[in-house]
């Protein structure tokens, strides 16, 4: 039974690695492009845009964060090795996790934010910037802090082979691994939850009311785009993990499984999930784009050119100049 049990444990992890690599193969190049240029773009004309994109900027440094800790996984799910110490394993482990619960939050304040437009614009209007950026700093502060017990269950690397979630878990009592599960998921999952799906549907009942203070159909529209892209992002990516969360914990953590056919599927499905969690730094740019008016308009091409230094325009210029002799010539 033991060379049975070391045989599934083998195929399991091997199952996992090919996931892993895979994925964050493809999402790797888009997500750190996308999230660069994104920050470009709120950065260089923060002061012409509205005050959500204080939230969008923080998003996109989350993702950020992420998606340059990807290098390091690849290369430990490719070759079945970490040789980069144990600080780098638990920070690459942290960013994870840091990223997914920071993503949760401020996908939480931007539909929060675009709701209260809808329903109460000059309230919303009036608040002050620094409000909100107070607002990312206490998201940041309780995020930082409350992923802190992902890495510090982890028991010192013995195996210099292996990293992340294959390193052994520090045993817990029942009350307090259930205690812990149920708070990641009531606060950092379930209540950012309720608040962006009631957001969603408060929005979208106050868009067919006639006496809505926004008259403009635009605005409406717009309003209505970006909750409703959040609301989507988070369905996607994070519901599906934060059911499997669960599972993979008591699966990992050796309690008692009714059915060992049942815990080898939790282990081959949580993957996926995971890898659906992460599919968000590739997503909320694209949510950007279609839902941020001045997003689409200065990555459009005369504008990116306009952006761009003075060298790089003339010699741009000179290009489409010559390449429009060479047509004529022809």
């Amino acid at each position: 039974m033991n060379v049975g049990s070391e045989l599934q444990e083998n195929s399991t992890k091997e199952y996992q690695h090919q996931i892993y690599a895979v994925f964050y193969t493809v999402i790797l190049v888009p997500g750190l492009i996308c999230n660069v240029l994104a920050l470009w773009v709120f950065y260089a004309y923060i002061k012409e845009t509205k005050k959500a994109v204080v939230f969008m900027i923080n998003l996109a440094v989350a993702d950020l964060l992420q998606v340059l800790s990807l290098p390091l996984r690849i290369y430990y799910y490719l070759n079945n090795s970490w040789p980069f110490g144990d600080a780098a394993c638990l920070l690459c482990f942290y960013l994870k996790y840091v990223n997914m619960y920071a993503s949760i939050y401020f996908l939480a304040c931007i539909s929060l934010r675009r709701c209260r437009l809808i329903i109460q614009p000059l309230h919303c209007v009036a608040s002050k910037r620094r409000r909100e950026r107070g607002l990312c700093l206490i998201g940041w502060f309780i995020v930082c802090l409350g992923c802190l017990p992902f890495p510090l269950m982890r028991k010192p690397n013995t195996n210099s082979t292996h990293c992340f979630a294959e390193l052994p878990m520090t045993r817990l009592n029942t009350v307090l691994g259930a205690s812990l599960v149920t708070f990641a998921e009531l606060v950092g999952f379930l209540l950012p939850l309720v608040i962006v799906v009631t957001c969603s549907l408060l929005t979208a009942a106050s868009l067919r009311q006639k006496s809505c203070v926004l008259q403009d159909t635009g605005e409406k529209h717009k309003a209505l785009k970006m909750v409703l892209s959040c609301a989507g992002v988070f369905l996607v990516c994070f519901v599906p993990y934060h059911i499997t969360f669960p599972l993979d914990f008591l699966a990992k953590s050796n309690y008692t499984f009714s059915s060992l056919e049942f815990k080898n599927a939790v282990l081959h499905v949580h993957p996926v999930t995971l890898c659906l969690a992460s599919l968000n730094c590739c997503l909320d740019p694209v949510m950007y784009y279609f839902t941020t008016d001045e997003f689409k308009r200065r990555l459009s091409r005369p504008e990116f050119q306009e952006s761009l230094p003075l060298q790089q325009r003339t010699s741009l210029s000179t290009n489409a100049t010559v390449l429009n002799q060479t047509d004529e010539a022809q």
